[in-house]
């Protein structure tokens, strides 16, 4: 795949009472990605980027929320979430930078 690519799948570690819990209970590290984002490219790019193995991702879009402005209705953009489930023993640590 192209490097150039995987460096751009990945937004931001999504950081919630979710996904702590999911992190602690399921060793998966829930990711924000690029909306037109594949599994094989998510896998890949955290293989790449923080140097662990992924044994499977699952991936989930999120629906943006209806947003009102006085009397006019908008809707906020969907965006896509990304469930990396490690291999055992391994271990992503945000707070270092990488991985432990």
């Amino acid at each position: 795949m192209n490097q150039e690519r995987l460096l751009q799948v990945l937004l931001a570690p999504q950081i919630s009472e979710k996904a702590t819990y999911v992190a602690d209970k399921h060793e998966q590290v829930v990711f924000r990605v690029a909306s037109d984002a594949t599994k094989p490219e998510i896998k890949a790019a955290v293989e790449l980027l923080f140097k662990v193995q992924v044994e499977s991702v699952q991936v989930l879009n999120v629906k943006g929320k209806v947003k009102r402005f006085r009397q006019t209705t908008g809707r906020r953009k969907g965006w896509k979430k990304a469930f990396v489930c490690l291999k055992p023993g391994q271990e992503i640590n945000f707070v270092e930078g990488g991985n432990a």
